[in-house]
């Protein structure tokens, strides 16, 4: 039998809430009517999906493998739904996905030379954003820092950059030509909401405010509430007078990479990969020397 989608999407409701009230509530439609979508979702594939006691909810090995798949499985439906819609119209488009500090325009000029009835759109992306957005369609290919959940994937190294500390502007080590780890020792920490994604794996991932942007990391660190670390491209996006750039040496560099959904090969992808490649050392030069001239606060 085949898998029915809206079933999927009404199990993924139920996995992330492990209630069934409140997952019908936020389906807007009735728990009763819930509960036989996943008895019938069970049912066709032949496994329980859920433990149910007076403990209440609770996944099953069979679950927490569903839970697994449903995402890439339903991202590659909604990029399906995207890309017909756009073969509908007769448009040929390539949307390309960027983080901030990393200049699009040195590939995007060799791709449109060579593809010049294209439609190119670029987008910026947030670290969050970067796998979502790559396998559910909204964009094709994308520029991309790691960590990335790489799943469903082809991620693709194109170079290399410095990190940089982000101070306070009354920060006793603000305006020093570079720092060490040990200069930060102890000092509260702003966070990317998942600690994975933080380049420096000190101090314990428990510790410090978690936020979701750059704009809302800077804010906090403008405030004095703790210290934070951003590519050092990324400073030319956010220059301002209360918070301090400091090169950190001793730091792995931040990682630029190429992605594209593994799933789906498209021959505007791989050429603009290619231009990507060819311009990648342009692009390297290009974002951090504007970041170093104008970036410094």
């Amino acid at each position: 039998m085949d898998l029915d989608l809206r079933k999927v999407r009404y199990f993924l409701a139920v996995a992330d809430q492990l209630h069934f009230g409140r997952a019908a509530e936020e389906l807007h439609i009735a728990q009763p009517a819930l509960s036989r979508q996943i008895r019938a979702l069970e049912q066709d594939l032949g496994a329980s999906l859920f433990i149910r006691d007076r403990h209440g909810v609770a996944l099953t090995d069979a679950g927490r493998q569903l839970l697994a798949d449903s995402g890439p499985l339903l991202a590659s439906a909604d990029a399906v739904r995207r890309r017909v819609t756009v073969a509908a119209h007769g448009s040929r488009r390539l949307a390309i996905g960027f983080r901030t500090g990393i200049p699009v325009i040195p590939a995007a000029q060799v791709f449109e030379a060579q593809h010049p009835d294209v439609a190119v759109d670029v987008q910026r992306i947030e670290w969050d954003d970067q796998a979502a957005m790559l396998l559910d369609g909204r964009l094709d290919v994308g520029y991309v820092r790691l960590p990335i959940d790489e799943t469903g994937l082809r991620v693709i190294p194109l170079y290399a950059e410095p990190l940089m500390v982000v101070l306070p502007a009354g920060h006793r080590l603000a305006g020093k030509e570079e720092v060490t780890e040990a200069d930060l020792a102890g000092e509260p920490l702003v966070w990317h909401a998942d600690p994975s994604t933080h380049p420096t794996r000190r101090p314990h991932p428990d510790s410090g405010l978690r936020v979701r942007g750059v704009e809302e990391k800077l804010e906090h660190v403008a405030a004095g509430r703790g210290i934070s670390f951003v590519a050092r491209s990324e400073t030319l996006f956010y220059s301002r007078p209360d918070i301090s750039y400091v090169p950190v040496p001793e730091l792995a560099p931040d990682q630029v990479c190429f992605a594209m959904p593994a799933s789906r090969t498209s021959p505007l992808a791989e050429d603009f990969f290619t231009a990507a490649q060819a311009t990648a050392e342009i692009t390297a030069e290009c974002g951090n020397y504007e970041a170093y001239s104008g970036g410094q606060a």
